[in-house]
């Protein structure tokens, strides 16, 4: 599966051409304009807009009466999708033949708890009858579909539906797969001038300590003792190990991607890794001048490389 982005968004609109079939059309790309051409005639758009999320976060906007169609779409969503925030609309638009039927229970109820409300608490007012008619479910479609109709009609659509989405999710992907192999370059190249200099850091910390242990100790200071410690905390201080992980992070970050798929997790968690290397570098040569300022520069510039990396990463599936 190529690398995707979780940022997409797709639609596509079909028309319930004969109620009595429950069949299902999708229209030409040109003729995307209201899908209800025809008089009495149920079109529906289907909208799937994705953003990026730690999990795979389901949301329906749909029709009253459709838990089954929601059922459906879920169980397809998640074998299709791995990760991302999708929220799901379906909007239905009626031919200009549709005629509609007031559902006078639901509005009596209205109009009767407003009237109790208003005397009970002695404010004179009466419903507004565009108010009331507002009300979801207060006007109904004289003709709708037959059970199952309009299901079967979506589900006809939602495929290509997501064959969209996923598309504009591949091609995201892509520009960021190309972003990612930038910025490793970049912290390869960041790495290779921390290595270039590892040795002058070295020398400049016996030189140091050599210096600070004889200010100390004056000239009764044994030179091979002196020389001992000096290397065991020369040794503790060396970055050689957080050059070759970081080396190492960076092979396997871009082996990532050449394999392509769900790997947003994986490359996540390598580039936290990353960034604590680059800490440790830092740390252990903080306070060196000369050539060990060019050290402190490029585990900046290292840093910097991963912020804008993970940056990126957080928007992969």
């Amino acid at each position: 599966m190529p690398l995707r982005s979780m940022t997409g968004f797709a639609q596509v609109k079909g028309e319930l051409i004969n109620q009595a079939e429950g069949r299902a059309s999708l229209p030409s790309p040109s003729s995307l304009s209201p899908a209800t051409q025809g008089n009495g005639h149920l079109g529906f758009a289907l909208s799937l807009k994705s953003v990026n999320h730690r999990f795979l976060d389901l949301h329906f906007r749909l029709p009253s009466g459709s838990d089954s169609l929601e059922m459906q779409l879920r169980r397809l969503l998640k074998e299709k999708m791995a990760r991302g925030h999708v929220e799901v609309t379906l909007s239905l638009e009626r031919g200009g033949g549709e005629t509609l039927a007031l559902n006078r229970p639901l509005v009596s109820a209205y109009i009767a708890a407003f009237r109790a409300a208003s005397a009970e608490f002695s404010v004179a007012a009466e419903p507004d009858l565009n108010s009331v008619l507002r009300i979801p479910g207060a006007l109904d479609s004289a003709k709708d579909p037959e059970d199952g109709a309009l299901e079967g009609a979506v589900m006809a659509c939602v495929g290509e539906a997501l064959d969209r989405l996923n598309q504009m999710r591949e091609q995201e992907g892509r520009g960021i797969e190309q972003e990612l192999r930038v910025r490793m370059a970049h912290l390869r190249e960041a790495v290779k001038t921390v290595q270039l200099h590892r040795r002058t850091v070295l020398q400049s910390y016996v030189e140091r300590l050599q210096s600070r242990l004889q200010e100390l100790l004056g000239a009764s200071v044994d030179r091979e003792r002196m020389l001992q410690e000096a290397a065991l905390l020369v040794d503790r201080s060396d970055i050689q190990e957080e050059i070759v992980r970081l080396e190492n992070h960076v092979q396997h970050f871009l082996g990532l991607l050449d394999e392509h798929g769900e790997v947003g997790k994986k490359l996540d968690f390598l580039l936290q890794e990353m960034n604590r290397e680059a800490n440790t570098l830092l740390s252990k040569t903080s306070g060196l001048a000369g050539e060990a300022l060019k050290i402190t520069e490029a585990g900046l510039v290292m840093k910097a490389e991963i912020e804008k990396s993970r940056e990126q990463v957080q928007n992969l599936e």
